[in-house]
């Protein structure tokens, strides 16, 4: 009976180790699974050509621009490369308020068009101002063609105005553009603005969120489709400095974007 007993004793001692080894096995297949289903890492890289750090993980780069830039040379800016890196579209401010026009976008819209760059054009708004009004001013000097980028609304502060106040009439901005043009707008704004006045009441519209010195994304809890990670880059083709944004996705879902 001993020797059974100290043969059924080694036994559970080799079951035991058994055990605990596949309990380490499954522990670090589940550990490894489970980090590569993380969200990958943005790795910034400086591109001193650009003069920052821009975020590697997104394949599609651009600029946006105003009368500010002066005189651009787009054949420059589309010609540009540093690595893989080059200037795959450009946002442009088109109008503001109830009737201002900015004194460089026809020329920039035309000139960007003619150097194969993807255009798109934005609306500053004010907030003391009808929506409708403001609507009708970018509709009367923006024509959008197939292959354009959708209009944007750049919404930044409230000007005493009451933040619903405010959302109504960006409200009745972005139905008039939708209804003229027939594709959604883009709302354009940093993300402490959209966190305390827009948050919950358009998360139907595409997001430009503006957020600078984050190494990953901007900081919002809600999809958004491009991202203004800084305003300090360089381009060729233009003499000061200049916002620089990435898109949320690939070629394919940069084409689905496109005025048809």
């Amino acid at each position: 009976m001993a020797k059974k007993k100290a043969k059924t004793g080694k036994l559970n001692t080799v079951m035991w180790l058994l055990f605990i080894f596949f309990a380490i096995i499954f522990s670090l297949a589940t550990y490894y699974y489970l980090q590569s289903r993380k969200e990958p890492k943005t790795s910034f890289v400086r591109y001193a050509g650009f003069g920052i750090d821009i975020p590697e993980s997104y394949n599609i780069h651009g600029i946006d621009i105003s009368y500010y830039q002066g005189n651009v040379n787009w054949n420059a800016v589309r010609d540009m490369q540093v690595k893989k890196v080059k200037i795959g579209f450009a946002f442009m401010k088109a109008t503001e308020g109830l009737g201002n026009v900015d004194k460089m976008f026809k020329r920039n819209w035309k000139n960007a068009d003619r150097a194969g760059i993807t255009r798109g054009a934005y609306h500053f708004f004010l907030a003391t101002k009808s929506g409708k009004a403001q609507a009708e001013n970018f509709i009367r000097n923006v024509t959008l063609k197939p292959g354009d980028l959708p209009p944007v609304l750049d919404i930044e502060q409230l000007y005493g105005v009451k933040p619903e106040k405010m959302r109504k009439e960006v409200q009745i901005w972005l139905q008039t553009v939708e209804d003229y043009y027939h594709v959604k707008p883009i709302i354009y704004t940093f993300v402490n603005f959209y966190s305390r006045y827009l948050d919950g009441a358009f998360e139907q519209y595409p997001l430009w969120a503006a957020h600078y010195l984050e190494q990953k994304k901007p900081n919002i809890n809600r999809p958004w489709l491009f991202w203004q990670h800084n305003e300090r880059g360089r381009v060729n083709g233009i003499v000061t400095r200049v916002d620089f944004n990435v898109f949320n996705g690939d070629s394919t879902d940069f084409e689905a974007l496109l005025v048809k």
